[in-house]
């Protein structure tokens, strides 16, 4: 995987993504994806990330959850809004 003129595997890839979660709501939010991830015997990887934080904001329940994974996509694709 290429990413920003770095080559990543997939490990090291979702390791810095991890790394660039600010708060520890997010960090908390991004554990408990890959939890669900995991149990649900997927792949762990930047779709299913993606999938699972898209799904997250279609059942946001106000303005600041819906900002809340926002962000965290943002960092997903390396984006600060």
């Amino acid at each position: 995987m290429r990413q920003n003129g770095y080559n990543l595997n997939t490990a090291d890839a979702i390791a810095h993504y991890f790394s660039k979660a600010s708060l520890p709501s997010q960090q908390e939010t991004l554990g408990q994806i890959v939890v669900e991830i995991l149990r649900d015997g997927r792949n762990l990887n930047r779709k299913s990330i993606c999938t699972k934080l898209l799904r997250r904001l279609e059942l946001a329940g106000g303005p600041e959850e819906e900002s809340h994974y926002h962000e965290l996509i943002g960092l997903l694709f390396d984006r600060q809004r």
